[in-house]
């Protein structure tokens, strides 16, 4: 079974994207989590299917799901997930310097 291994940042980014969306609507938090689990795993069996990131860190990919960016750097065996950001931020190479 493909692999995904989560970076401390991505960690942070699952709590922070389900805490907001759970003062609204805790069962569509949870769904979206849910949604990012399942695109995580399609990435690991196929990691190149995301477009090339690398004008933010050398190797990183990026996947769309919904409102957000997967973030990510193909490994053997998987992917390593870098970040989960919102598509509208101001995404620029300094999100990525504490990997």
């Amino acid at each position: 079974m493909p692999r995904v291994i989560k970076s401390r940042l991505s960690r942070d980014d699952y709590l922070e994207i389900w805490l907001y969306v759970a003062r609204d609507n805790p069962a569509a938090a949870d769904h979206l989590i849910e949604d990012f689990d399942r695109h995580l795993d399609a990435l690991a069996r196929a990691p190149m299917i995301g477009r090339s990131a690398e004008e933010f860190s050398s190797g990183l990919r990026s996947f769309p799901v919904g409102n957000y960016l997967i973030f990510y750097r193909p490994i053997e065996g998987g992917i390593a997930l870098a970040r989960l950001l919102h598509a509208a931020r101001d995404i620029g190479p300094e999100f990525f310097d504490e990997e």
